[in-house]
């Protein structure tokens, strides 16, 4: 794969019928989608949860996920975006924000679980391997559009990136870091991260799907946190720091604080459990 991608240029366009094109980019991200679905639909079914809930859920998140994942790029790249307004729409040539995605789905997600008295932890702890899932395939859309690369390496899995998509200060280089599979890697081992905890830890302290919820947001902004050291894309910068890895430092804080009480509560039963055990067995 990696001798594949280091001699082929992408194309961003799979096939065209008539005026129709389809995007790789459009493409991937709907595959992601669909794989997702399925792999909500499989967890839910170890808990013997409502598929046709579910699928409701994931409707509206789908249409949370876009609009905000798309309204995020347009704020980050305003001034993009404020001299070519009918880009704003076309959502296949890329600019979809997955920091927005998940704000505007975490919502969503808030305002559907009290509507439908479901616990939020625990539908959040069903999409969010799916999520990790559908990501890992969904960053090979910026493989195809030539964007979102790293900086320029003589590494042998470099990838090409033709001269009108590289950078002014960059034009004299070849090949870039493929940023994008890192972080598709990165999803995998966290989306078997997330597999394994669903089907391994039992819910008898009431922390498991929380934790899954917390874990996956961990390691994913420690993920994105470490690639943006080597990512070139434009975005804001604050004092060195680009503007993601302040949203991951950000998340890390939230995380802190949000789980400082649970896990106080979580490590007392573990121990209080052991205690007991020990005085059946001796």
């Amino acid at each position: 794969m990696f001798y594949f991608l280091h001699n082929n240029i992408p194309q961003a366009i799979l096939i065209k019928i008539g005026p129709i094109s389809i995007y790789w980019y459009g493409l991937l991200i709907a595959l992601g989608l669909i794989i997702g679905t399925q792999i909500v639909f499989y967890l839910a079914k170890q808990y013997q949860e409502n598929k046709d809930l579910l699928a409701d859920l994931i409707f509206g998140l789908m249409l949370a996920g876009l609009i905000g994942a798309r309204l995020y790029d347009v704020i980050i790249e305003y001034e993009y975006y404020f001299d070519n307004i009918s880009e704003i729409v076309k959502v296949w040539h890329g600019g979809l924000a997955i920091h927005g995605g998940l704000i505007a789905a975490g919502f969503y997600l808030w305002f559907f679980s009290r509507r439908r008295g479901k616990n939020f932890w625990f539908l959040g702890s069903l999409l969010t391997p799916a999520l990790a899932f559908a990501q890992a395939i969904g960053r090979f859309g910026n493989y195809f559009n030539q964007e979102l690369y790293g900086r320029p390496t003589n590494l042998p899995w470099g990838i090409p990136i033709e001269a009108g998509h590289r950078l002014p200060e960059l034009s004299a280089f070849s090949y870039f870091h493929p940023t994008f599979i890192y972080e598709s890697l990165g999803n995998l081992i966290i989306f078997m991260i997330l597999l394994f905890m669903h089907k391994k830890i039992d819910n008898r302290f009431g922390q498991k799907y929380r934790l899954i919820v917390f874990v996956y947001f961990f390691a994913y902004s420690l993920l994105r946190f470490n690639l943006e050291w080597i990512r070139v894309d434009p975005t804001w910068e604050f004092f060195g720091w680009r503007w993601p890895q302040i949203v991951s430092l950000a998340v890390f804080a939230a995380l802190a604080w949000l789980g400082k009480k649970e896990l106080s509560h979580f490590v007392r039963l573990i121990i209080t459990k052991n205690r007991i055990s020990r005085k059946i067995n001796s």
